[in-house]
């Protein structure tokens, strides 16, 4: 007999736990939104400025505590050492520099100078200007907003207009609690953090598409069945392949967070966190706004009765 994570006869009812999951989300979205103007990012050098170094020991493990004793007499202004790997690495974040271009290199060549060629390798220099910087942030901002707008017009033209509002809702509500999750955590928000916002609304827009179709297709087979019902069983329906999904995927994020390395630890971290919340908001906050927008199930069955040849 075949393993089954979730058994054929599963009916939770999800719309009735909606009525406290909803509310709840909406606070945490204020929540989010507040703490994100009163505390804000911590912004790295891809949206501040500033340079990155990466140093690899040729003696065994980094000492953090000796490369900053050895950084502080620099005057450098605010500076972060950080190790990652195996335990002989270690990456240094300087911030901006007074005099452009050439104070970012000098700036390098101190650290070089401090640090000496024959304890370390120089495995990666990246100097970010505060010009680009800022190009990076209204980029990045701009690609999760097209994003959510050509997320909008896909469910539009795919489904009816209360699925694509329902997308939009449960998208906003992932990006703005990964926010609020990057604000309350401090993790560094940088161009990667950027990218894990766009895997998450795909990855979240995926669940939400399954069980969209498959409430089109219910609303059609049971055209009597109220709305909170047939949400109920759709959800039931694919409840197996979206736990599934999910638990594979945190697998595989697992093992990225924790040997992976730091380069990669910020977008990690967020989908592990989006994969938890994308799940939820397809079902606690796409599915309810069918039924607030008053979904009908003639609605959904009258473009395919269309199709059909009148009756002679």
């Amino acid at each position: 007999m075949p393993f089954r994570i979730v058994p054929d006869d599963t009916t939770v009812p999800f719309m009735r736990f909606a009525r406290w999951g909803f509310p709840a989300s909406v606070v945490a979205m204020v929540a989010s939104l507040v703490l994100f103007f009163v505390v804000g990012l911590n912004l790295g050098i891809d949206f501040r400025g500033g340079t990155l170094i990466e140093v690899q020991s040729q003696s065994g493990a980094v000492d953090i505590g000796s490369i900053r004793q050895t950084l502080q007499p620099l005057e450098l202004g605010d500076f972060e050492v950080q190790g990652f790997g195996s335990g002989n690495e270690a990456v240094i974040r300087i911030a901006t520099q007074p005099g452009g271009d050439e104070a970012q290199q000098a700036a390098v060549q101190k650290v070089q100078d401090a640090l000496g060629f024959d304890a370390y390798n120089y495995r990666r220099v990246e100097v970010v200007g505060p010009r680009v910087s800022g190009e990076l942030a209204e980029t990045g901002t701009i690609a999760v907003l097209v994003t959510l707008v050509g997320v909008l017009l896909y469910i539009w033209f795919r489904f009816e207009w209360q699925f694509a509002i329902g997308a939009i809702a449960s998208l906003l509500h992932d990006v703005i609690l990964t926010i609020g999750f990057f604000t309350i955590t401090q993790i560094e928000f940088n161009l990667s953090s950027i990218a894990a916002i766009l895997t998450i609304v795909g990855y979240s827009l995926n669940d939400t598409v399954v069980i969209f179709d498959r409430v089109r297709e219910m609303l059609r087979k049971f055209k009597q069945t109220p709305i909170r019902g047939i949400i109920d069983l759709s959800v039931n329906q694919t409840l197996s392949r979206t736990l599934l999904t999910s638990l594979t995927t945190l697998i595989a994020l697992a093992a990225l967070f924790f040997f992976g390395g730091a380069v990669i630890r910020s977008f990690t971290a967020a989908m592990i966190w989006g994969v938890f919340i994308g799940t939820y908001s397809t079902v606690f906050i796409a599915a309810p706004m069918l039924i607030f927008f008053n979904l009908r199930p003639e609605k959904v069955a009258a473009p395919e009765a269309a199709k059909k040849p009148a009756a002679s």
